[in-house]
């Protein structure tokens, strides 16, 4: 079994409050809707987990594995999710429903009426100087789509991937099946978020603090789950 490291760029050990925590991420072969993402983890991750361990995974992974990854060509944007991606925010982080095929999705996801009413509030933000109105109207449905990238990992670089389905049940399974606590996970270069969680005892505010610089990388690191440990202190 060969040691778990860092990826290139990342830290292997985040502190936070005073007390230091590894990250461990896991390579595993490419998630499609093939796979059962409780079966992908047992068989990777379990033999690296140690008492006391946090087993995180990517959002991303999970709703590969649910059949949410849906090819761009397959996606046909109405006239209004063209017209409504002129007035979304271009962040450098992603592409969000910034392009006429998210959006779409968006209004499949949430209903016409919601991502309208989120759009006007988000017209009146902006003229106030507020922004991420829409996306609190929107919700999670909204702001969990994630667009192709020219680094986004093959093939899913040529899909829209919406939010998984029932995270904390899947984080649930996760813990029945290896014995840790787990967190399915939204995190990027920007922020981050638990989506689902296993049990009470999972700190949905401490995860994206351990993970704020995204250990799990962002294009062709496949490391799609991960290991959060308490780190031994340093010897003096």
């Amino acid at each position: 079994m060969s040691e778990l490291m860092p990826n290139e760029g990342k830290m292997d050990v985040m502190e936070v409050d005073g007390v230091a925590w590894l990250r461990l991420p896991i390579k595993t072969h490419v998630i499609t809707e093939k796979d059962n993402i409780v079966d992908v983890v047992e068989t990777y991750a379990k033999p690296y987990l140690k008492e006391g361990d946090i087993l995180f995974v990517s959002e991303k992974s999970v709703a590969c594995s649910q059949k949410r990854a849906i090819p761009m060509s397959e996606i046909k944007p109405r006239p209004l999710a063209k017209f409504l991606t002129k007035f979304v925010y271009k962040s450098p982080y992603g592409i969000g429903l910034g392009i006429p095929e998210t959006m779409e999705m968006a209004l499949r996801e949430c209903g016409t009426v919601r991502i309208l009413f989120a759009a006007a509030c988000s017209a009146v933000g902006k003229l106030i100087g507020k922004r991420g109105w829409f996306y609190k109207i929107a919700g999670y449905r909204a702001e969990s789509i994630d667009g192709p990238t020219p680094y986004t990992l093959p093939p899913y670089n040529t899909y829209v991937v919406l939010g998984p389905e029932n995270p904390d049940k899947v984080a649930a399974d996760i813990k029945q099946r290896v014995g840790c606590s787990a967190a399915v996970v939204d995190i990027n270069d920007l922020q981050g978020k638990v989506l689902g969680a296993s049990d009470p005892s999972v700190d949905r505010n401490l995860i994206p603090r351990i993970l704020k610089d995204n250990p799990l990388g962002q294009s062709g690191q496949q490391t799609p789950i991960g290991i959060i440990r308490r780190a031994a202190p340093a010897e003096k």
